[in-house]
Order: structure tokens, then C-alpha cells, then sequence
């Protein structure tokens, strides 16, 4: 990454005009110093605490991208929604983990993103922004490299990084719409599971009945906050599990997942700034068991 020094920026430390103004992370910082990185002003290799004066030419080499052992390119199609060189924007099959783990080693969505990696001959990992549950579905965000994913993060952190839900739950809600502002925690007896518990972190959930039936319903959901199983915690814990929820007692006879799926996503481009907007229809098999279900009722 290469920048012209503005004016305004005349007299201050390299290591503050990359922290707060072109958001470089501490963290990457110490890779660039440790890692093979290399930072240069007026092509002279130069420390963090080197003085910028206007009109430098100021250039960043990031060290090299380092790939997890679990990591191995898997030819498993990715639906592409959006590409560029800083970013990827996904549409995540239900049934497949998003990274793997103990008990999903291979077969990952980011599997099959490192394979598409290599095959365009780009040396990246998978640096994940928007995580989506296994059996989720719908949008999903991925930095391509470590500069990217440290500014989104960051967005994502200040709440610059908007998602849009849609779930099939259980039963009518009394309020059409509203707010599940209830904090999450660890379920005491599992390493998976999580509850509603004073002794959790807040969590706030906005909602609004889109279209219902005689015994569940469509809601479509926006997060303000990004706690692990919110969604399905939260609707749980009011007596309104999400449909093939087994995990919190949703009814698994209609549906063999949970009914939720990510249909829009907005963010600032990490490099640009520019506002990118993405939306995409109810998941198919999601759609044809609403449609199911209203066939059944009529």
C-alpha cells in the first residue's frame, strides 16, 4: 500500500498516521516489524517513530500470508455474490461450517475459498468478518487480506457493519415489533450452548413480524450487537424458537435446520470508503417450507 502525505498529517510519527488515519492495527504493526515486512518512506526503510513531512511517499509491504495446517483447498463451490481485491462477499450454503474445527476438519466454506485463492494464484488466508452458524445460511463477509480485515474489524466493532436477518419462529408474537435487549452468557453445563443470564454480556436484537400463520412466524431481524447464537437464544428464550432449532428446542419435524438466513449486508469498503450494499432472497429450501406451510394451512 502505497500513500502521499497530506499536509495535515506534516510532522506526525509514522506510527500514528498509520494507526488513526489509515487504520493499521497495532497487531499488524508488529507482524510488518517481525514477520517480513517492511516499512518505507521516499523508498528508505524507516521505524515507526520516523517524523513524516508533506508530500512523503509513505509504503507499506505487509509480510507474507500465513495459512492454517487445517487449511487445505477443497474444490467445493462458493456461490460469489461480490469480488474484489480487498474483499469477498459470499452466499453460505446451509449445512457447512464457515471455518474449520474438531469436529468439521475439511469440507469448510473457507476450504473451498482457499481453493479459489489458489487457483487465481493469490497468496491469501481467509480472514473471516461475518461468521455464520453451520447450518445458517445467506451472506457472509471476508476480508481477502490482513490490512482489509483490520479495518473492517474495526467497523465492525464501532457497528459499521450491518446485517439483515430473516427466520421462520414459532408461535405469533404479541409485538408485531420491538427489541430483545437480554444478555448472553455460556450455558453452565455445555461449551456450545448459550442462554439468556444476567451474568452475560448485553445483547440487543431488533425485530418485525414480516408474515404469519396459525402457529408460526416469518421476522425479519437486525443485530445490534454480535453475540454467538443471539438470534436463536433470544427467540428461544421467549417461548419462540427458531423452527429446526434442536439446539433450543425448536421443532425439528418441519424443518431438519434452523430457519435463519442473512439476506442483506451493508459496509463501508475498507480501501475506497465507498457504501456496499448487498441483498438476496430467502434461502430455497427455507422458502419452499414457508410455502409449505401456507399450503397446509389454507
Amino acid at each position: 500500500m502505497k500513500w502521499k502525505v497530506n499536509k495535515q498529517y506534516d510532522g506526525l510519527l509514522l506510527r500514528e498516521y498509520l494507526i488513526q488515519v489509515r487504520g493499521i492495527s497495532r497487531r499488524i504493526l508488529t507482524a510488518i516489524k517481525f514477520e517480513g515486512g517492511k516499512l518505507l518512506v521516499n523508498n528508505n526503510s524507516v521505524t515507526v517513530r520516523h517524523r513524516l513531512s508533506e508530500n512523503d511517499l509513505v509504503e507499506v509491504v505487509f509480510p507474507p500470508e500465513k495459512r492454517s495446517e487445517l487449511l487445505i483447498p477443497e474444490a467445493i463451490p462458493i456461490d460469489i455474490i461480490y469480488e474484489d481485491d480487498d474483499v469477498l462477499v459470499l452466499n453460505k450454503a446451509p449445512y457447512m461450517a464457515t471455518i474449520p474445527s474438531f469436529h468439521h476438519p475439511s469440507n469448510t466454506l473457507s476450504n473451498g475459498i482457499i481453493y479459489h485463492y489458489d487457483q487465481q494464484q493469490v497468496p491469501y488466508t481467509v480472514h473471516v468478518v461475518t461468521r455464520l452458524d453451520r447450518d445458517t445460511s445467506g451472506l457472509l463477509l471476508i476480508a481477502k487480506h490482513r490490512y482489509s480485515h483490520s479495518i473492517l474489524f474495526q467497523d465492525q466493532h464501532e457497528a459499521k457493519v450491518n446485517r439483515r436477518y430473516q427466520a421462520i419462529i414459532a408461535g405469533k408474537l404479541n409485538e408485531k415489533k420491538g427489541v430483545l435487549d437480554y444478555p448472553i452468557d455460556r450455558a453452565p453445563d455445555s461449551i456450545i450452548k448459550r442462554v439468556v443470564a444476567s451474568t452475560g454480556k448485553r445483547a440487543i436484537t431488533h425485530y418485525q413480524v414480516k408474515e404469519e400463520l396459525e402457529d408460526i412466524s416469518l421476522v425479519e431481524i437486525k443485530l445490534e450487537t454480535g453475540r454467538t447464537h443471539q438470534i436463536r437464544v433470544h427467540f428461544s428464550s421467549i417461548g419462540h424458537p427458531l423452527i429446526g432449532d434442536s439446539l433450543y428446542d425448536g421443532d425439528t419435524t418441519k424443518l431438519k435446520r434452523q430457519a435463519l438466513h442473512c439476506h442483506q449486508l451493508s459496509f463501508h469498503h475498507p480501501l475506497t470508503k465507498e457504501l456496499m450494499e448487498f441483498e438476496i432472497s430467502l434461502a430455497d429450501d427455507l422458502e419452499e417450507a414457508w410455502q409449505r406451510f401456507k399450503l397446509a394451512k389454507s
